[in-house]
């Protein structure tokens, strides 16, 4: 079997066409995921070892022996051959989007010790990428990443996402994963939630679709939270703990261009939920910031996010950067704020983060990604901008995805 590699390096893409602008500074990704490359077989491929052997003849008999020497990669590449032929699609590439709150209100305390909130999500270009390939042996699932420290086992949502689907719909596929992480965990855009919903849709693709979108959508609540945003079709009006999702039509316009920065220490959500006094979070109505972002477009009262007073409290440095970044941008950007919990936050207006976070020390191991809005066509996953992959819900139009 042919065998291609691709090196995991982090690549940032371009909106509708653009490039991206050259300001990503080479210390940053070591900061944040640790120096080193990995390679990706992109078909099951094994070193192939002889399974007979020859030796000398043997002194006293004067016969030849042989020895039959069992080798485990050889039949793991037949069965591999085996996959490939019996399945109509045994390899499947797919993108994986984070999100931004574009507002965030906090509205009330839960009986379950949970929170209320209404949200507006939308997905942004920044994103991962995940490699699927049916496991020849259906024992378990094999998860490797360029990112140390990422957990591989069924801590990783992707690994609970697949355990999932397998309950649901009694699949016996397992398979071969392989996540290039390009977005920073601890950084309020959903990273991990959207791999969960991207490994719910793929293992349905390999299946012929034995769910439906809507019971994808309600089973992946299960996995968590956010997780189920990412069945909408891009923009979204959430409520309850951000599991009830109302597809809306994109309130802001997709060439939209936008910054993110994010420096190296994190906001553990729980610890910016223990900060929070609802007492002293915002009075307006989410569903008139809805209406008016709807009306007039983007602007800095609208983007309101409770979670910003109390993480600001579990890391003050985050509320120094968000107000040099206001003032360092001298009105280039339509309105700047935090995304979810944090710790990542978000100019809109335009796609250059301000000068200091370059010439100052103290901003050297940031995180600097530009990206825009997009969403997804019905029945296609999402696909990053300049990309010709895409997905569909029948596995015989996955060609363009299928490697």
């Amino acid at each position: 079997m042919a065998s291609s590699h691709l090196l995991c390096n982090h690549l940032y893409p371009s909106c509708n066409g653009r490039k991206p602008s050259n300001f990503l500074k080479e210390s940053n990704l070591s900061s944040f995921w640790g120096n080193g490359s990995c390679t990706f077989n992109q078909k099951p491929q094994f070193q192939r070892t002889p399974s007979l052997r020859a030796t000398a003849p043997d002194s006293k008999t004067g016969r030849k022996q042989v020895e039959i020497v069992y080798d485990p990669d050889e039949r793991i590449n037949r069965l591999a051959d085996e996959v490939d032929m019996d399945t109509s699609l045994s390899r499947l590439t797919l993108f994986s989007p984070c999100k931004i709150n574009v507002f965030l209100r906090i509205t009330s305390k839960r009986e379950d010790g949970f929170h209320d909130l209404a949200s507006l999500f939308h997905v942004i270009s920044l994103g991962d990428k995940i490699k699927f390939s049916l496991s020849p042996t259906k024992t378990k699932d094999r998860l490797s990443t360029n990112v140390p420290g990422v957990p591989l086992d069924d801590r990783n949502l992707i690994i609970r996402a697949l355990n999932l689907y397998r309950k649901k719909t009694g699949s016996d596929n397992f398979f071969w994963i392989h996540l290039d992480k390009r977005v920073p965990t601890g950084a309020g855009l959903g990273g991990g939630s959207s791999n969960a919903a991207t490994a719910l849709w793929a293992a349905n693709q390999f299946s012929n679709c034995l769910a439906t979108e809507k019971e994808l959508q309600e089973w992946s609540g299960e996995i968590g939270s956010d997780v189920p945003f990412f069945f909408s079709h891009g923009a979204a009006y959430c409520t309850g703990r951000g599991e009830v999702v109302q597809d809306i039509p994109p309130p802001i316009p997709l060439d939209m261009p936008m910054v993110l920065i994010k420096p190296q220490q994190a906001c553990p959500t729980a610890e910016v939920y223990k900060h929070l006094r609802l007492d002293q979070t915002s009075k307006v109505d989410p569903l008139t910031l809805l209406e008016k972002i709807s009306g007039n477009g983007i602007s800095q009262d609208i983007c309101i996010n409770d979670l910003e007073p109390p993480a600001f409290e579990v890391l003050p440095s985050l509320k120094k950067l968000k107000q040099r970044v206001t003032a360092a941008g001298r009105g280039q950007y339509d309105a700047v704020f935090m995304s979810g919990s944090g710790s990542t936050i978000v100019g809109i207006g335009s796609p250059d983060p301000p000068q200091f976070v370059y010439d100052d020390d103290e901003y050297q191991d940031v995180f600097l990604s530009e990206a825009c809005f997009i969403t997804r066509e019905v029945n296609q996953w999402y696909t990053e901008p300049g990309s010709t992959m895409s997905a569909t819900t029948s596995p015989a139009d996955l060609s363009s995805s299928v490697e």
